[in-house]
């Protein structure tokens, strides 16, 4: 949405001086009798809906010369497909549309585009259509060849253009219901401008509010040095779309037909947020949405190695508001190799998987009723369908109480010998996440190589991802508090994922649905996360302020409190016996240098102490390689002034934050051994 509208302010962009050595800008030159005629520089645009209405962007300025290439080589365009935007589209130009590559999106139409006219409310350039542009084209060249101008032409809309001179070219539209019997449209209405050609157009900008766009500024000015070495590559960002394969249910408008019409923006929120939460504690959609977001990464890392065989890098995943808690699920339940697969048959994720006839056969044959094989399959109950029956379900099959007996006692047998929560395989770092106030407790399988990690979210099985990302970043993360819904107090300080080194716990302060994670680490012990640098670097100016005018206010509370003290001490020794009168004496004369002194040395420990807290470093376990998890955005002044005003906006602010950016690309880019070209403070 703002990539459009920052392409549509350029296009709306009050008309640029022209060079005198141009004639394919905006601006057409006022041309002496007899100048030769140059042809006119195309640039290729789509078109984007937004809010209803048709949005013509650039492409930039790689992508639309490759396209103009292939139009222009003499090949049939049929069936000619040209990648764009990094690869993230391909262009069929037959066709003249454009596709998305790793997701769903609708297909946008795709134009050559030489000829614009001005929009009617909204000041935008409208390219017109390709065949109408060549018209325009043939009668302008005319015009400049035999310097025969006032040239009139009817669009096939019906609406005229008429080329008054190089400089003065307008666009009229027919006025609706003027004639009955349908004469010729008329120069009516108010004109609107028409311009040739996009020179002084640039198309080169994207969206600033756009995280892809945002890490292509930042390496400029904050890796130049490595992009000049040609030591990287840029990043690149790969939505995984779960969300609108989960809400093509239908539940969303049944839900709308219950929703007050007040407050509308924050009933919009609450819905779309709220719904996802109870379709994940759902034990069918919590499946379905594992199942769909894994398929979906390994789908788009195996199209992206496809598409670019030469790539070496890592890969990271990023995860915001429950979309965190989905990876951190899926992470937390990966192997940590191919092997462990073959040797954890006593794992209850292998049983859910081994979960099919056959395995069920078997169970049937060692209870000595394989005699009912038949009736559950009929009734298509599997081995995991049946661990679900009841006593009632298994009667309603026909099955005799005899035998009922014997398989509710063998599964429930089976159950308790496996632990009511799922195990998962030990870690490489011998540890995994405690239940309750337990520091790590095992579960009480026959196998003692596994432990329970009791995390209580419905039993699901959980798929495989391809490959083992280098870093998982949660932004405005609830996965501090489902974890402690779920039961869980603490999480052992030796616990990381199997499969993922790094987890950056990302959250802005006033964002209502982010949760820190290292107080779950080290819960006897307050410390606060560690402040996100700007990306310009120091501090934000009111933070500063603010940090100065509270050591202010501690400096004179703690001179107040000396003054009162010593008035106090002196009210107090009045009724003294007079046997203390030498001693008090003493103390009158020892202490006017030593309160003056007192106040400064409270301030100075409790300086000392806060500077230590600073410079100590804190042990937060191995989530993140023994590095901080929890980071903390730093918020900007006008949110400081009502932190309730901004809170649904922090929510969403991630994805156009530089110094949430920057963050992502230090720590991707230091995998790799490169560092910032300047440290920031």
């Amino acid at each position: 949405m703002s990539s459009v509208q920052s392409q549509q302010e350029q296009l709306s962009q009050s008309d640029p001086s022209p060079s005198p050595n141009s004639c394919s800008s905006f601006e057409l030159i006022d041309m002496d009798a007899g100048s030769l005629y140059e042809p006119v520089s195309p640039h290729w645009f789509y078109c984007k809906i937004v809010d209803s209405k048709e949005t013509w962007i650039p492409f930039n300025s790689e992508d639309s010369q490759q396209l103009e290439e292939a139009y222009s080589s003499g090949k049939d365009c049929n069936g000619r497909i040209v990648p764009t935007d990094g690869g993230r589209y391909d262009v069929h130009l037959g066709e003249r549309m454009r596709y998305a590559v790793y997701w769903d999106e609708l297909a946008s139409e795709v134009r050559r585009c030489t000829w614009f006219y001005k929009g009617d409310k909204d000041n935008k350039y409208v390219p017109y259509s390709e065949s109408f542009s060549q018209v325009l084209e043939e009668t302008y060249m005319l015009a400049v060849t035999l310097d025969e101008w006032k040239k009139k032409l009817e669009s096939p809309n019906r609406e005229i253009i008429i080329l008054h001179n190089p400089k003065l070219m307008v666009h009229y539209q027919p006025v609706a219901g003027s004639d009955e019997w349908g004469s010729t449209p008329t120069e009516q209405g108010r004109p609107r401008t028409v311009k040739r050609g996009v020179e002084n157009i640039s198309v080169d900008i994207h969206c600033v509010n756009d995280f892809r766009s945002v890490s292509l500024n930042l390496l400029q000015t904050h890796f130049k040095k490595a992009q000049e070495n040609q030591q990287i590559g840029r990043v690149e960002f790969l939505p995984v779309n779960w969300h609108s394969p989960l809400h093509s249910t239908g539940v969303d408008v049944d839900l709308q037909r219950i929703t007050l019409p007040s407050i509308n923006r924050l009933r919009h929120f609450t819905n779309d947020t709220i719904l996802d939460v109870f379709f994940y504690n759902s034990p069918t959609y919590c499946q379905t949405i594992v199942d769909t977001v894994a398929s979906e990464m390994n789908r788009i890392y195996t199209l992206f190695l496809q598409r670019n065989p030469d790539f070496k890098g890592g890969v990271s995943i990023a995860g915001h508001s429950l979309g965190s808690l989905i990876l951190f699920d899926i992470l937390t339940n990966q192997k940590d190799s191919l092997g462990d697969i073959d040797s954890e048959k006593d794992s209850l994720n292998i049983v859910m998987d081994q979960g099919d006839i056959p395995s069920l056969e078997e169970d049937l044959k060692k209870l000595h009723l394989f005699e009912f094989f038949d009736v559950f399959k009929k009734e298509k109950v599997d081995k995991e369908a049946l661990a679900l029956c009841t006593d009632r379900d298994l009667q309603e099959m026909g099955i005799p109480l005899g035998p009922r007996k014997k398989i509710l006692n063998y599964f429930s047998t089976r159950k308790n010998s496996v632990g009511i929560n799922r195990p998962t395989p030990q870690s490489a770092s011998g540890a995994n996440i405690a239940k309750e106030s337990e520091f790590c407790s095992r579960s009480n399988t026959r196998n003692d190589d596994y432990l329970d990690v009791g995390i209580g979210q419905v039993s699901v099985k959980y798929p495989r991802l391809i490959y083992k990302p280098e870093i998982f970043f949660a932004f405005g993360s609830p996965i501090g508090m489902f974890l402690t819904v779920r039961g869980l107090k603490r999480i052992d300080p030796n616990y990381r994922f199997p499969t993922c080194k790094g987890f950056f716990n990302i959250y802005h302060p006033f964002d209502p649905v982010a949760y820190r994670i290292e107080p779950m680490v080290v819960p006897g012990v307050e410390f606060e996360p560690m402040l996100i640098p700007h990306h310009k670097g120091r501090k934000r100016m009111h933070l500063e302020l603010r940090e100065g005018l509270t050591r202010m206010s501690m400096d004179l509370k703690n001179n107040l409190l000396g003054s009162l003290r010593m008035a106090w001490k002196s009210f107090t020794r009045a009724p003294y016996p007079a046997l203390q009168a030498s001693e008090t004496a003493e103390e009158t004369e020892a202490e006017p240098e030593s309160t003056s002194e007192k106040p400064s040395d409270i301030n100075t420990e409790e300086t000392s102490v806060t500077v230590k807290e600073e410079v100590l470093p804190i042990n937060v376990g191995m989530l993140n390689g023994g590095q901080r998890i929890d980071y903390v955005l730093q918020e900007k002044p006008i949110e400081s002034f009502n932190e309730y005003l901004f809170a649904l906006q922090s929510h969403l602010c991630y994805w156009e934050s530089e110094d949430t950016v920057l963050l992502v690309l230090k720590e991707i880019y230091q995998t790799q051994g490169i560092f910032l070209d300047q440290p920031l403070q």
